[in-house]
This record gives C-alpha cells, sequence and structure tokens, in this order.
C-alpha cells in the first residue's frame, strides 16, 4: 500500500479498530475479504484516489486489529466500522466491501443506513448458502488447529507482516471466522429495506452461485421487467458481472472502473 495520509486505531465499542486514510475527496470505506487486510486493497488505491478519499478499516482480527475475546459476527464488525465513520466524521460515504467484508458492508447498511452513501456489494451472497458447497464447507471446516500448516504461506506471511503477535492470533482468528461462518446468515427478509443506492458485482466465475447472484438483484427490485426503452424502468441498484475473473481475483481495475462509475465524481 501507498503511505497513507493519516493511520491510527479508532475507539470503538470498546476495542480499538486499526484504519488508514488515502487521498482526498468523497469518501469510499474499504472492507477486505476473510484472512485479509486494507493492504489487499493496494492494486486498486491508485485509482480509487485519484478523486476520493479512500479509507481502509482492518476488520476484528484482521490485519492490525486484534482479534478481541469478543465472538466474531457480522453485526459486531458492522458496528465496529459505524464507530469508524462516526470516528472519522465521514460523511455518507461510498462503501465497498469484498467477500466477508461486502457481508459486513451490507450489514452495515441495515443495521446503520443513515451512515451509508452508496453501498457496494462485491463476491458475496445475503445468505450462506449462497456460496457454492465446496466453498460452504471449506468455511465450515475452519479452526484453529490449520494455522500451524498455513505458516509460511502466503497468506500467513502477510498477516504476520502487519500482526506482531501473528503466532498467538492467527489461530484465535481461524477459530472466530469458522465459528462465525458455522452460525451462518440469511438476511433475504431485510434487503427489501435497503434505501441507498446498491450495487452487487460479481465475476462470472465466482464461489457465489449464480442463481444467487439473480436472486441478491431481485431482492433488490432488479431484473423484474423490461426497464424499457427510455431505462425509466430501472430502480437505483445496479448488478455487475465482470467477465474473465473469479473469487479470488475481483481486486482488479474493472473492478475499480466499475464501482467508481456507480460513485460518480469525487471532488
Amino acid at each position: 500500500m501507498p503511505t497513507p495520509v493519516q493511520s491510527g486505531y479508532a475507539p470503538v465499542n470498546g476495542v480499538e479498530i486499526y484504519y488508514e486514510v488515502h487521498g482526498q475527496g468523497t469518501p469510499i470505506v474499504l472492507l477486505h475479504g476473510g484472512l485479509m487486510s486494507a493492504s489487499s486493497f493496494a492494486p486498486i488505491i491508485g485509482t480509487l484516489t485519484e478523486n476520493h478519499q479512500v479509507i481502509g478499516i482492518d476488520l476484528q482480527g484482521h490485519g492490525h486489529t486484534a482479534p478481541f475475546e469478543r465472538p466474531m459476527s457480522f453485526e459486531a464488525m458492522a458496528a465496529d466500522v459505524a464507530g469508524v465513520i462516526e470516528y472519522l466524521k465521514l460523511d455518507h460515504p461510498a462503501v465497498l466491501g469484498y467477500s466477508l467484508g461486502a457481508t459486513t458492508a451490507l450489514r452495515l447498511a441495515l443495521d446503520r443506513p443513515e451512515l451509508v452513501g452508496k453501498l457496494i456489494v462485491v463476491s458475496a451472497p445475503y445468505a450462506f448458502e449462497g456460496w457454492h458447497s465446496y466453498n460452504a464447507e471449506g468455511m465450515r471446516a475452519m479452526t484453529g488447529e490449520m494455522a500451524a500448516g498455513m505458516v509460511g504461506s502466503p497468506l500467513y506471511n502477510a498477516y504476520a507482516a502487519e500482526q506482531p503477535d501473528a503466532e498467538q492470533h492467527f489461530p484465535i482468528l481461524l477459530d472466530k471466522v469458522g465459528d462465525m461462518m458455522r452460525g451462518g446468515f440469511d438476511y433475504s427478509a431485510e434487503i427489501g429495506s435497503l434505501k441507498m443506492p446498491t450495487m452487487l458485482v460479481y465475476s462470472d466465475w465466482d464461489a457465489i452461485k449464480t442463481s444467487h447472484m439473480a436472486q441478491f438483484f431481485e431482492l433488490l427490485g432488479g431484473g423484474q421487467h423490461d426497464a424499457g426503452w427510455d431505462g425509466s424502468g430501472m430502480n437505483q441498484n445496479r448488478l455487475a458481472i465482470i467477465p474473465g475473473l473469479t473469487h479470488y481475483t475481483m481486486i482488479s481495475p474493472q473492478l475499480a472502473e466499475i464501482a467508481l462509475g456507480f460513485i460518480g465524481g469525487g471532488e
């Protein structure tokens, strides 16, 4: 990542959440995927900061943020993000989340809609069953006992580079993520309450079922009818499926271009 113009820990909800700020302009909050950190957005930070202020947040147990003793949940992490937004006095930022961070962003938009200007959900389902079975089984099988076998892997090395207590905290992180995934979630009954413009972005070979992508968009009022010659039948929500990518290559120039087109100007 480039050197941030500001970074630190926001004291929220009795814990401390790491954040870093890049660029200037109207704000975009970035929420990373599972076992990753804000630094995973490095490939697109330069593009996003051309006209925007970008705030990367390390979620509970990830990156520079400690795992804490509390159980991990999307609700708790969404509350943490809300606290950082309020701490930094961000004015209705666009919130872009990827994978685990996208479900956190969705939960934030449902729980604290007054804080979110626009929502971009990247490669995440509205219910746990939206994952392909292979992916769901893998996440549910995650435990701290797997940590020793991951030492030396690129994923572990990236974690250790940012977390000084990596040897102690990485197994805790795996346990907490696994426990959260084993609990499952289903937000289908709440999706229709979203009032802010929302974009769903997937790859054509994603870890999310293609049928689930369409169902998610339909819950947002999309895909229900022909929008008409003039497009007047559209609502404010959008769906994008990027060709030639996978769940693991979504942090890409194509994503940045699509996101900025949806978010709009940043001056």
